[in-house]
């Protein structure tokens, strides 16, 4: 099972990046499987489709943000210690676990029935950082403001990422998380 497991991971990968280099309708089964060196027939092994791998991504990458979020929520640190560990998670989502693909483009090629459970995980999301920037004014730690926009600025920044990494360049996850989490949250700081 765990070899399963793995193997539809690299799929999801793989389908990832030939998403955001082509695009999802200009992205076929067979180009996919290509890459992996399979034929389509393997794929469908484990996808019934391009629609599933693309749903797939979108719920595999939410599903690891959120059990973070749990942890972070959980625990005892302060406010602005969450908010950094919560975006260094992401960056790292975004460059480590995805490769700097754009999973969080092409939502909209999903039938409404997927979109709406894609999209109730990432409300979920929202609201776990919302929490944790009113938790940060509650007690001081940010300056008052509005928790709804500054979290569509910060996620606006991590959601940018597939736009400008790449692998081969000079900052590691590591270099590019921190930064990110330093600059924005210490423009939050009362």
């Amino acid at each position: 099972m765990e070899k399963h497991a793995r193997k539809r991971i690299d799929i999801l990968r793989s389908a990832a990046a030939s998403f955001q280099r082509r695009g999802y309708h200009g992205t076929s089964v067979g180009e996919i499987a290509r890459t992996l060196n399979m034929t389509k027939g393997n794929l469908y092994y484990y996808f019934k489709n391009k629609e599933d791998i693309l749903y797939v991504c979108h719920e595999h990458a939410l599903s690891i943000i959120l059990d973070k979020l749990e942890q972070i929520e959980s625990s005892e640190l302060a406010a602005d210690e969450k908010l950094r560990r919560l975006i260094d998670s992401f960056v790292h989502l975004f460059i480590n676990d995805m490769q700097g693909t754009s999973w969080t483009l092409e939502l909209e090629a999903l039938p409404p029935h997927l979109l709406k459970k894609v999209i109730a995980k990432r409300d979920k999301v929202e609201r776990g950082f919302r929490r944790i920037l009113r938790e940060g004014m509650i007690d001081g730690t940010f300056a008052p403001g509005d928790a709804t926009l500054l979290t569509f600025a910060i996620l606006g920044v991590i959601n940018w990422i597939p736009r400008w990494y790449r692998p081969s360049g000079k900052s590691s996850a590591d270099e590019i998380g921190r930064t990110f989490a330093d600059y924005l949250v210490n423009g939050l700081l009362a």
